[in-house]
């Protein structure tokens, strides 16, 4: 039923434990104050995490049995600590003094806390200085998800019947980190609507005052052989210069709003200049389809009505 299996101390969604007092060579008095996160694995965490290996190799006890007191270390731990390359091979030691972790492998840098803050300094430890509270399976993706947790339901009842079979979904949890980020997009996303549909019956409004006050030119450049297209034209390039102008003076506060928001992602997106010209184009079209009804029902009209009590 399952593709992989591995133990460890904590979800991989959440940290359980930190520890400092560390050395390792070159290392000074000031270095064991770095804060690393724990996290454990029996074997198999590459394969069951789904991480990626920049260099070196997964803990494994069946192949190597010295593992029991192996580690990996993310990119940042490398960083934080100045390990001279390669960083495989070389030895951290616990505060006691008594114990020699050997690192086999680096991992790259992924989020195991909240998303919110700068990914910590990692150490990946083995079954000898590591501990477990949590097994984490990767489901067969060649059956259904319902049968692979039936059949891991079994086995759990099998060997742990007396307590009750509780499970979590990786991407469910990674979700629930982003709900009040959802739901303040949601919130926007309705506010900005709003706001949009009232400024359009806003800018509705205004097409109608201006036809009806400038009736009578309509009715005069009719006459002298004005079409419908360059009289709408006429009345809607006015709006069109406010709308663009707005664009341009609003293009560099929501970019400067959404970068500072950004900066609080350990992980984020640029924004693209694409963006803002597809948000143009969409005021525009906007604009047009609020206006061009007043426009073209005034270039329409029969210039009679307007110029006979002239």
């Amino acid at each position: 039923a399952a593709a992989g299996v591995t133990k460890s101390m904590s979800p991989v969604t959440q940290t359980w434990s930190d520890s400092w007092g560390f050395s390792w060579e070159g290392s000074t008095e000031d270095d064991k104050k770095l804060d690393f996160t724990r996290f454990s694995t029996d074997g198999d965490f590459m394969k069951v995490m789904g991480a990626t290996l920049v260099e070196g190799r997964d803990v494994d006890l069946k192949n190597y049995p010295g593992d029991s007191t192996s580690i990996m270390v993310n990119e940042t731990a490398v960083k934080k600590m100045r390990l001279k390359e390669p960083a495989i091979g070389q030895f951290i030691i616990n505060g006691n003094g008594d114990t020699k972790m050997q690192i086999v492998g680096v991992v790259k840098d992924f989020i195991l806390g909240s998303p919110y803050e700068p990914v910590s300094p990692l150490m990946i430890n083995g079954p000898g200085t590591g501990w477990f509270n949590v097994i984490h399976v990767k489901l067969n993706p060649s059956k259904p998800v319902s049968e692979d947790l039936k059949l891991a339901e079994q086995v759990f009842k099998q060997f742990n019947p007396q307590y009750p079979f509780n499970y979590r979904f990786v991407d469910e949890e990674y979700a629930a980190k982003f709900e009040d980020t959802q739901r303040t997009a949601t919130l926007a996303a309705l506010f900005a609507g709003l706001t949009i549909i009232i400024s359009c019956l806003g800018l509705f409004g205004l097409a109608t005052f201006m036809a009806e006050n400038r009736i009578k030119e309509i009715g005069v450049r009719k006459v002298l052989g004005a079409g419908v297209m360059s009289i709408t034209t006429l009345l809607s390039k006015d709006f069109l210069k406010l709308v663009i102008i707005s664009f341009v003076i609003a293009s560099p506060i929501a970019w400067y709003a959404m970068n500072q928001w950004l900066l609080g992602y350990t992980y984020r997106v640029s924004i693209e200049w694409w963006v803002f010209v597809d948000a143009g184009i969409i005021a525009v079209l906007i604009s047009l389809l609020t206006i061009s009804y007043q426009a073209i029902k005034a270039a329409s009209a029969n210039p009679v009505k307007s110029l006979r009590t002239e």
